[in-house]
C-alpha cells in the first residue's frame, strides 16, 4: 500500500541517495572522472541533462522503499536486516552495473573498483536507513 509513510520513506531515502551520489561520484572521484573527461560528455551537454538527476534518485528511494515493505515486518529497529537489504539491492543493481560499464569503456580497473565499493557501502547505508525509518510502522510516530 502506498500511504503517506510509504511516500515520507522513499523521498527521505531518495533524498540520502541523491546525497550519497554526489559525495561518491560528485566529491570522491570527481579528479578520476576529470582525468578522463574524454570518455563522457561535456559539461555542457551534462548539465544540460542534468534534470534527470532527480526522478533517477527518486525512483531509487522510492523502489528500495516498496521493495523493504514487501518484506515481512520485523520487531523494532533491525540495522543489520537493512545492511543486508541494501547488500542485495547493490548487488543486484549497481555492482553488475559498474562491472558492465568496465566492459564496454576504457576506464581503469581501480576507478571501477572504487565505484563498486563506494556505492556498495552507499547502498549498505540507504539500506540501514530504511531499516530506522521502519516503513512497515503504520503511524509515523511509533506507538509509546
Amino acid at each position: 500500500m502506498m500511504d503517506k509513510r510509504f511516500w515520507i520513506c522513499g523521498i527521505v531515502v531518495g533524498m540520502a541517495a541523491l546525497i550519497c551520489g554526489f559525495l561518491v561520484h560528485g566529491l570522491l572521484l570527481r579528479a578520476d572522472y576529470q582525468a578522463l573527461a574524454e570518455l563522457y560528455r561535456s559539461q555542457e551537454e551534462a548539465s544540460a541533462r542534468a534534470a534527470w538527476i532527480l526522478p533517477a534518485y527518486a525512483l531509487l528511494g522510492l523502489s528500495m522503499t516498496w521493495l523493504y515493505r514487501r518484506m515481512p515486518a520485523s520487531d523494532g529497529v533491525d540495522l543489520a536486516r537493512g545492511a543486508r537489504f541494501g547488500l542485495a539491492v547493490a548487488l543486484v543493481s549497481y555492482v553488475p552495473w559498474h562491472l558492465l560499464v568496465f566492459v564496454g569503456q576504457p576506464l581503469p580497473l581501480s576507478l571501477m573498483l572504487r565505484q563498486v565499493a563506494l556505492d556498495l557501502v552507499a547502498m549498505v547505508l540507504l539500506g540501514m536507513l530504511l531499516a530506522w525509518l521502519q516503513p512497515h510502522r503504520r503511524g509515523l510516530v511509533p506507538p509509546p
